[in-house]
């Protein structure tokens, strides 16, 4: 190779470098650094998308019932590892047919283009009641779940799939069971 196409590569290799850098820490700002799902700017894009793309896609939104407790009971290292069970097992539910987030907090949400595909919201409820192991003990774990079929709105926006979610989830909480509601 001449110098003078030395010259002219050497930006261009510099520029591939620098936006292979560049698209990375793009892709590690938009994922939880805790559970590893996606914060709520890189989901909502991908969610929207999917609503428009697939009209029987499912809404969920879900929150950890007192959790607050864990953290003051057992530490912030044991809220730590409840997130990040709930992260997984709510990952693990929505498989290749969805897309799980973490909003913030203890408060969660999916879209699944498939939910036929799922194991359905009772399996979801259960594995979120699964006690999680923390240092020798087990710490106890429930969720309350809310959920909106976009088929069901009369125009599906991600914005109302997510209101009618969270309707559906405090009535969960309203019952006082820590179940799922529709």
């Amino acid at each position: 190779m001449d110098l003078q196409a030395a010259a002219i590569a050497l930006p261009a290799v510099g520029w591939a470098v620098h936006s292979g850098f560049l698209a990375r820490r793009l892709a590690t700002a938009r994922r939880d650094p805790l559970t590893g799902l996606h914060t709520r700017a890189g989901w909502t894009a991908r969610a929207e998308r999917l609503i428009t793309r697939t009209p029987n896609a499912l809404v969920l939104l879900l929150d950890l019932d007192d959790f607050k407790a864990i953290n003051d009971t057992h530490g912030h290292a044991a809220g730590d590892v409840v997130l990040t069970a709930t992260a997984a097992r709510l990952s693990a539910w929505c498989d290749r047919d969805g897309i799980a987030t973490r909003l913030g907090g203890d408060e969660f949400t999916a879209i699944v283009t498939h939910p036929d595909r799922t194991t359905g919201l009772a399996a979801l409820t259960a594995a979120l009641r699964r006690p999680v192991p923390y240092r020798g003990c087990l710490l106890p774990v429930s969720a309350s779940v809310g959920s909106c079929r976009i088929a069901d709105l009369p125009v599906a926006t991600l914005t109302d799939a997510l209101a009618a979610a969270d309707a559906a989830m405090y009535a969960a909480k309203g019952h006082r069971r820590r179940t799922t509601h529709l």
